[in-house]
This record gives C-alpha cells, sequence and structure tokens, in this order.
C-alpha cells in the first residue's frame, strides 16, 4: 500500500506572476473593439473631472506644494505647470479624483481609472510610447487593479482602508513596466515591491479631509517607483497578494480575510473583461450616495413634496457603506464642507428633496448652509436595506413619511451609471464637455474630447501636451 502520510498539497499558483504574464503578452488586437471604445470614453470623463478640478483650491494648493518640491519637464492636465514624472502623475490622479466625480468599478469598490489614467499617460509620454501603447497598458492596468480590489469584496473599507490608493499602486506597477519594457519577473517583482509603498486611509471620513483627493496620484507614483525599481534589480517579495503579511492578511484581517476570494485576483483574465463593469458616476459625490439621492430626486418630481411637508425620513442603504456614508451622524448631517458632503446621505438625500438635484453648485459653502436643506438632512435616518444588491450594485431606497399622514417610497435597485445600467457614450461625451467647459471655451473643449477619442492615432507626448493648459 502506498504510504501518503507525506503527501504535500499543491499549492495555487502565486497572483503576482500570473497578472505580470498576462500585462506583459496583452496586445492590443486582442482586446475587444468595444472594450477599446470604453475604455477611451472611460479615459474621456477622467480628463473632464482633471479639468472642471482645475477651478478649485485644493489643486492650486497640491500644484504649490509640488513645484516648491522641485519643476520638470512633464505636463499636467489642464494646467500649464511642469513637473518631474512622479509628481506631474500625482497631481493629474488628485485633478481625475478630487471632485468625487471620476468612475468606480462596482465589484471592486475602486476609483482605478484615477490611477490608472495618470500612470499610463504619465510613462507612455516620458517613454515616447504611441497612444496604442498608452491605451493598451490602461486597459491591462484596469484589468489587474479592478480584479485585485474585487477579491477583498469590499472589506477593506470596513478596516479603514481606501483601495483606490491601496490597490492602485499594484496596477500602476504593472502599467508602468509594460511600458519600460519590463519582463515579466520584473513585473511579478514590481507587485512584491509595491506592497510596501501601497497605502490609503479613510480618516478624512471624520471631518472632511482632503486625503482621500492624493491618494490615486500617489498610488500611480509609487507604482512607477516600483517598477523602475524592479526593472533596475532591486528584488520584492514573491507573495505580495497571498503571504502571511501579503495585501489581503495584512489589511483585512482573519474574519475578512477567510470571506476575501483569491481567485478573483486571476479569472477570467483576457476573456472577461473588467472594465465593462466600470461606472460612470452621473453625481459628483460618492457613489455610495447615488442611489439615495437618485430615490430623493425622484420623489420630489413624482409627488411634488416641499421641504415643509417632510416628518421624517428613512434611508435604506447597504450594511457595507454605511461606515463611509452613514456614520459619524452629526457630521453627516451637518456636513463641515464639501468634500464632507460629497460622502453623506443625508446630506445628498436632502438635496435631492429640497432642491431637485445633488450637483457641484450643492457643495458650494452657500448651499452646505443652506438652513432649509440642513433641516431636511436632520430628518434622515438610515437602516440597513435588506434587500441590498451590494456589491453588484449600490442601490438604495428613500421612504418618506409626510406631515398629513402619507408615506411616499422610491427604490433605486440598481444605481445609474452601473453595468447594467449604463451611461450612454452620448451623455458620458455630454458629462465631460460640461466639466471641461468650466475651465475652457466650448470649442477648446470640443477639440480636446476629440483628441482623447482618437487617442490610439498619435503619440502619447502629444497627447500629454494637448491635454496641458
Amino acid at each position: 500500500m502506498k504510504d501518503n502520510s507525506h503527501a504535500v498539497t499543491a499549492q495555487p499558483p502565486l497572483i503576482a506572476p500570473q497578472l505580470a504574464e498576462f500585462v506583459t503578452n496583452l496586445e492590443l488586437e486582442a482586446v475587444p473593439a468595444h472594450v477599446q471604445e470604453r475604455a477611451r470614453y472611460l479615459i474621456l470623463d477622467a480628463i473632464g473631472i482633471a479639468y472642471a478640478s482645475t477651478q478649485f483650491d485644493f489643486a492650486h494648493r497640491t500644484l504649490s506644494a509640488l513645484t516648491e518640491l522641485g519643476e520638470g519637464t512633464e505636463p499636467v492636465i489642464g494646467l500649464s505647470a511642469r513637473l518631474s514624472l512622479r509628481d506631474s502623475v500625482t497631481l493629474n490622479g488628485l485633478l481625475i479624483h478630487g471632485l468625487d466625480f471620476d468612475d468606480t468599478h462596482v465589484p471592486g469598490v475602486i476609483h482605478a481609472t484615477a490611477s490608472c489614467l495618470p500612470a499610463a499617460l504619465g510613462v507612455a509620454a516620458h517613454q515616447g510610447r504611441h497612444g496604442r501603447d498608452l491605451l493598451l497598458a490602461y486597459i491591462a492596468g484596469m484589468e489587474a487593479t479592478t480584479r485585485l480590489g474585487t477579491v477583498a469584496k469590499g472589506g477593506f473599507h470596513q478596516v479603514g482602508f481606501h483601495p483606490t490608493g491601496l490597490v492602485g499602486a499594484f496596477g500602476c506597477a504593472l502599467i508602468a513596466g509594460r511600458l519600460q519594457n519590463a519582463t515579466a519577473h520584473h513585473l511579478a517583482m514590481a507587485q512584491g515591491i509595491a506592497l510596501s509603498l501601497a497605502s490609503g486611509s479613510l480618516e478624512f471620513l471624520q471631518d472632511g479631509a482632503w486625503t482621500k483627493r492624493f491618494h490615486p496620484g500617489w498610488a500611480a507614483a509609487a507604482g512607477i517607483t516600483a517598477a523602475t525599481l524592479a526593472r533596475h534589480g532591486f528584488k520584492g517579495p514573491n507573495a505580495a497578494y497571498e503571504g502571511r503579511f501579503g495585501l489581503y492578511a495584512s489589511h483585512l484581517g482573519e474574519k475578512l480575510l477567510a470571506a476575501a476570494d483569491l481567485s478573483a485576483a486571476t479569472q477570467g483574465l483576457g476573456q472577461a473583461w473588467e472594465i465593462m463593469n466600470v461606472a460612470v458616476k452621473p453625481l459628483p459625490a460618492c457613489h455610495f450616495t447615488h442611489a439615495c439621492a437618485d430615490a430623493a430626486m425622484a420623489l420630489r418630481r413624482e409627488h411634488n413634496i416641499g421641504p415643509d411637508d417632510i416628518e421624517h425620513v428613512r434611508a435604506l442603504v447597504p450594511q457595507e457603506v454605511i461606515k463611509t456614508v452613514c456614520e459619524p451622524v452629526q457630521h453627516k448631517k451637518v456636513p463641515q464642507n464639501g468634500y464632507d458632503a460629497q460622502f453623506s446621505i443625508p446630506y445628498a438625500v436632502a438635496s435631492g428633496l429640497v432642491r431637485g438635484h445633488f450637483g457641484l453648485a450643492d457643495l458650494e459653502e452657500s448651499a452646505l448652509r443652506d438652513p432649509v436643506a440642513l433641516s431636511v438632512a436632520a430628518k434622515v435616518d438610515y437602516e440597513i436595506d435588506p434587500n441590498s444588491r451590494f456589491p453588484k450594485y449600490y442601490s438604495g431606497e428613500i421612504i418618506v413619511k409626510l406631515k398629513d399622514g402619507r408615506t411616499v417610497t422610491w427604490r433605486e435597485d440598481i444605481n445609474r451609471g452601473a453595468s447594467d445600467r449604463p451611461l450612454s457614450n452620448a451623455e458620458i461625451e455630454a458629462k465631460f464637455l460640461e466639466n471641461a467647459s468650466l475651465a475652457v471655451s466650448p470649442a477648446r473643449a470640443r477639440a480636446l474630447r476629440d483628441a482623447v477619442l482618437t487617442l490610439d492615432q498619435t503619440d502619447a507626448r502629444s497627447l500629454a501636451d494637448a491635454l496641458a493648459a
């Protein structure tokens, strides 16, 4: 009889080398045309938001700080500054993510474009690559980043980590390495190095601090650093993700780690395209608020509700988003600033019920101090949604008790912009033109649109220069 007492269970292959092989070997011809088109429109959406962000104080304070650290030769979207490569991608990431209007990969709960695009644009331009190389690297990085986020099943948020900054560093390492012609071995090492560079805390939720805006650009800079170190022979740990102190064990804790699905990191690579599950935002706020905000607007429109008609409001939200958009309650009901308001269910609902909209104007100081809106926000309480479809969709429901004794309700089971309820290309173009026109003339905005949508027909440096002011 054969003795199996010393048999060793075969271990699954490590994630980092699999992602490295995928990114190294992927060619644009293997990417379906509709996926390439979707990628170009996601890039267009991000560029428009970056232009809008140039009109806000946070952008210019960041530019002042980075300029003090040293100027360079690399352009910045919508600005005339020239910075070093890593500082330019840091600022570009901040501009794309700064208004919280950028896209979200719904299953991964991550704003992947905000880090992947700055890395791809910056390195491709710096390396003198063609726009086709930029587009391919962006798509490859998005596929890796979104899957790495999906593994955690929303768990990073539960323990205070922001996956956009945390996971983004790994995807950007792959992007940078691909554009630098790194080997698959170097790309695997780069992910191990990124493990020590990745970061992103959700502490900003306590007081509306600006730090979240910085996360995706910092992830891009970290990824570029990791890839370049690896290409020069710097060694990183092999088990970047599944190791004893790898990404998931060190950032999720025992309970959430047990629920994580490591297979999601590589499942369907090159066959199922996660970029098609990226949702474009119709509202400039945390995606977790959208369903409830839209439900509030619908109730106002359908029932002609006025602020004086409202006795109490119940917002049903997924349990997993409560820490982000419902707590601490005192700050959510009285946002300290516009950024605070973008992560507030009570304010988003109040804006929808009182004004019938929730846009950039509703984040201005005068809107935040509107006594009517604040009085309604004070009446908004949250409950766990028993019919939540999180994380596939960020569903939400509003139940309004009126002073005349009636109760009216509206449910948004699938949030606008999600893969099963996407914004059309025409809607994305309209959003881009509206955002870009905050900073440039309509004619200039249209020229920028055309440049982005044909980026695969030009070189990356020409595109980067065209996007600068």
